[in-house]
């Protein structure tokens, strides 16, 4: 057996080379025999030269200029050691450049003892290892939700189209692609709307982290093709955040697409005429013709209004939870939206809220408590829990299509309260059911804007920060000039 070369190298003689916007090999003649045998003609002498640029190597990117310098290196010890025939992979498939014509050419052209290569693992693979851990570390409504069902409708290639209830197929899905194929990932990854990308790719790019560092990506020269910089994602219009969306075949309101986080950030709120022009159409509203479900749903708003709970939070609220002797509520678990399991609050801590002897929260407490010592405060007609479902198809303007038998596609309207009030010219505009929260304090807030003892208690009573109320729900300026003494 005999090395390609008997040449003690001192740095390698592979190089590396710019071409077309592409980057390339060059070998040393030493090797012509070789590469004249898989290409089956001579090079008269030239040294052979192998485009690297369909495997997605870009001249235009640094760290291709890392991994391409790995790849030669690799190559070229294969290839100048004494055991060449076993080491170097005639298919290409082991420095990563599998898939090319020299995997063809590999059922043809038999040079003994040559090892094949192990494919690298599939972003799919990839995806159901890195959940495994994922479920460990969040919430599981959050783990449904956001991972399995959102981001592995993405893996899989499956799309949800805004202007339709049925979803689209990818003809190229991400969990059949290796994950040393960059132009079949980057193809996948532009079906994708730029929307959803940014913090899917944050996802990914976690995912291969953790493969790499359990020792799940087979070859070392791989690497992570899912660097959000990357990718431009611009940023997205007013008219697209709050343009309608179609869930599950029924076209909602924005905000019930969004997740709690979202909304949490989005302080906007009612004024204190609207908030109670809202409460009274509630009460006063003949749209649900089971009236025991009427009568549920215009306290819940009401409660929303008077406690500047997260309604997450008002969905797990029991009647053990209310001490009308001490006036006080203790709010310590909230309801998952995907589980319908009962959580820890969004913050993890559990906190109180007091309430006076004549306070309007404690009359409607009292008034919708009648008998009951223990259950749900506020429940659905099974005494089971309610969720935001209950209230968003009661607050806001939904549709829905049906095939009638005829084969014939009717869409049919229910108008929301409050849609409604704004329709009529009633409230200045539409806002969510959580924004209940942000006008309570807002109002609250401003009310009591100079009494910092009150501020302390409106941000422990509704789970937040004075530093967060002075920021964004009262607008104190940051630049404000110190007097020193």
């Amino acid at each position: 057996m005999k090395s390609q070369s008997s040449k003690v190298q001192s740095a390698c003689d592979v190089k590396i080379y710019s071409d077309k916007g592409s980057l390339a090999l060059r070998f040393p003649v030493r090797h012509n025999a070789l590469w004249e045998v898989l290409d089956g003609k001579s090079l008269k002498g030239k040294p052979k030269c192998l485009g690297i640029g369909k495997y997605g190597f870009s001249a235009d990117e640094p760290d291709d200029w890392k991994r391409a310098s790995a790849i030669a290196m690799m190559i070229e010890a294969d290839l100048d050691h004494p055991e060449w025939d076993k080491l170097f992979d005639r298919t290409l498939a082991k420095y990563g450049l599998g898939g090319g014509k020299y995997a063809k050419l590999a059922e043809i052209i038999q040079l003994p003892g040559t090892v094949q290569s192990l494919p690298e693992i599939t972003v799919g693979a990839m995806w159901e290892e890195y959940l495994l851990w994922k479920k460990t570390t969040i919430e599981e409504t959050t783990f449904k939700a956001t991972y399995c069902r959102n981001y592995g409708n993405l893996i899989a290639g499956k799309f949800f189209q805004n202007n339709g209830s049925k979803p689209t197929f990818s003809d190229n899905p991400l969990n059949i692609v290796y994950l040393d194929d960059k132009q079949g990932i980057k193809a996948a990854l532009d079906a994708i709307k730029l929307k959803t990308k940014k913090r899917f790719l944050v996802a990914l790019l976690e995912a291969f982290e953790y493969a790499k560092s359990n020792g799940l990506i087979v070859h070392p020269t791989t690497a992570n093709p899912f660097d959000s910089s990357k990718f431009s994602v611009p940023a997205v219009t007013t008219q697209q955040k709050y343009a309608d969306k179609v869930v599950n075949g029924e076209t909602v309101e924005w905000h019930e697409a969004e997740d709690e986080n979202t909304l949490e950030n989005d302080r906007r709120s009612f004024t204190k005429d609207e908030r109670d022009i809202i409460i009274k159409a509630f009460y006063e509203s003949d749209k649900n013709k089971n009236r025991k479900t009427s009568v549920m749903i215009a306290p819940l708003v009401e409660f929303l209004f008077l406690t500047g709970c997260r309604p997450s939070e008002v969905y797990a609220l029991t009647w053990r939870d209310i001490d009308f002797e001490r006036g006080v509520i203790k709010i310590s678990k909230s309801l998952g939206f995907s589980t319908k399991k009962v959580k820890d609050t969004k913050t993890g801590e559990s906190r109180l809220f007091y309430f006076g002897e004549f306070d309007r929260l404690k009359a409607l407490l009292l008034e919708i408590k009648n008998d009951k010592l223990e259950g749900l405060v506020f429940s659905n007609l099974a005494s089971k829990h309610m969720n935001a479902d209950n209230l968003g198809r009661v607050w806001c303007n939904r549709t829905s299509k049906k095939t009638l038998k005829s084969g014939e596609e009717v869409e049919y309207f229910y108008p929301g309260v409050v849609s409604q009030l704004v329709r009529d010219g009633a409230i200045s505009g539409y806002l969510s059911p959580y924004h209940t929260r942000h006008t309570y304090i807002t109002l609250t807030a401003h009310a009591n804007s100079h009494n910092n003892n009150a501020l302390l208690h409106i941000a422990s009573s509704c789970g937040n920060s004075v530093d967060v109320i002075l920021r964004h729900y009262l607008g104190v300026s940051e630049s404000t000039e110190l007097i020193t003494v």
